[in-house]
């Protein structure tokens, strides 16, 4: 196994489009990290770039201690796993896996013994007979991934290996590509569009956007402390509300002011983001995750302060109900809001942000003891604590450093 080094690496493609820009990362040996984007931001390109696929404009690639810029992807002992499974339909499971064995010229008895490793651990025993075409989605990606497998590769690469299965057998999918990497102890570097897999999965994960990287951190770090407005209205679902707001002074306390709004805060909440001092008669963005919102008719919530609205939906999911509210305050409408409503294609929220209506439509995570129905004046209790703040012109996260004002 090896670790694996991006260093200040770059794409540029004949067109001009720097697909990947100055990318500095470093992945541990047998550190599962996954690369996670909006489409377009370079994800793919980068992975491509460290299998061989493409080029490298600028820039370095490590692989253990060996630089791999100029050798083959053959030469650098890495095994990748394609969205399209890349099967070869007349060969049996056990030929699949078995292939890149054999074009390497390893003994027969070598080709037996790895297989039959990779099939035991992949439970892939009751197939080996059969094409490809006789195989579920599941099956087939659990025979790309042996084939990876028996070439005991110091690097595992997949790309968006379960964006073709249905919802039920990627949960199930996830767990097992987990399983199976934490058993084998092998770096693996996983990309993916879709942010659920990417905080499920893996150790840290890599945020990257039109070509940059904008933050890497285990997931909870960046579900609770992204240093920026994309990355915290890319990580969370559904997706951080944001709103435009103001920080006020009044008889010495400080509050942030969204619309007909007034939220007081605590000592305890600028204690952790003093920078918000620097911000008093200025706007910023207000995020508030929908988790960080609840009924605020029901005991605990009784103490917290509170968002008056309107209920325009309600989705209820049984362990919790979504409730849809629109509040007398402005969304925010930034370049990354506008770019994350583009990315899962919300055009009610794109049609929002270009009417920039003083009406913004919030979502709440509610308890499922929520009375609330469609048409009914609410109040949403919010929790002070989970409030997240950002320079409205910069986008940086307001943490515990205080802001230059750039």
């Amino acid at each position: 196994m090896a670790s694996v080094v991006f260093d200040r690496v770059s794409k540029v493609f004949d067109d001009g489009t720097r697909a990947v820009d100055r990318l500095d990362l470093g992945v541990a040996d047998a550190e599962f990290i996954v690369l996670v984007g909006p489409s377009g931001c370079g994800k793919t390109t980068a992975l491509r770039m460290l299998a061989g696929l493409e080029e490298i404009s600028q820039g370095s690639i490590r692989i253990g201690d060996r630089v791999v810029n100029g050798l083959t992807p053959k030469s650098r002992d890495i095994a990748m796993v394609f969205q399209s499974y890349a099967l070869y339909p007349h060969l049996s499971v056990y030929d699949n896996i078995a292939f890149p064995l054999k074009i390497t010229r390893t003994s027969k008895d070598e080709i037996r013994r790895r297989v039959a490793e990779a099939v035991q651990i992949l439970d892939l025993e009751p197939l080996l007979e059969r094409k490809p075409r006789a195989l579920s989605g599941g099956q087939r990606q659990r025979v790309a991934m042996g084939r990876a497998i028996v070439r005991q590769p110091q690097a595992f690469l997949l790309d968006e290996p379960l964006s073709n299965l249905d919802a039920k057998l990627r949960v199930q999918m996830r767990a097992d590509i987990k399983k199976l990497q934490s058993e084998l102890a092998v770096t693996t570097i996983y990309v993916t569009h879709d942010q659920v897999e990417a905080m499920t999965m893996g150790h840290r994960v890599a945020v990257m956007r039109r070509g940059e990287l904008q933050q890497v951190a285990p997931p909870e770090e960046l579900y609770q402390r992204p240093v920026n407005m994309f990355v915290g209205g890319f990580i969370g679902s559904p997706a951080m509300n944001m709103l435009a707001a103001t920080v006020e002074r009044q008889n010495g306390a400080l509050a942030v002011v969204a619309g007909d709004a007034r939220i007081e805060l605590h000592e305890d909440v600028l204690a952790a983001h003093p920078g918000l001092l620097s911000y008093v008669g200025r706007e910023i963005v207000l995020g508030i995750r929908p988790e960080s919102l609840e009924d605020a008719s029901l005991d605990e919530a009784a103490h917290m302060p509170r968002l008056r609205g309107h209920a325009v939906l309600r989705e209820a999911l049984g362990a919790e109900v979504l409730v849809h509210f629109t509040v007398e305050a402005r969304q925010a409408v930034t370049s990354e809001v506008r770019e994350l409503a583009e990315d899962v294609g919300d055009d009610r929220a794109l049609e929002q942000l270009r009417s920039e209506s003083p009406r913004a439509t919030l979502v709440g995570r509610f308890s499922p003891r929520t009375r609330i129905r469609e048409g009914d004046q609410l109040e949403a209790a919010v929790d002070l604590h989970a409030l997240h703040f950002f320079d409205g012109e910069s986008g940086d996260a307001i943490h515990h450093v205080l802001h230059s004002g750039r």
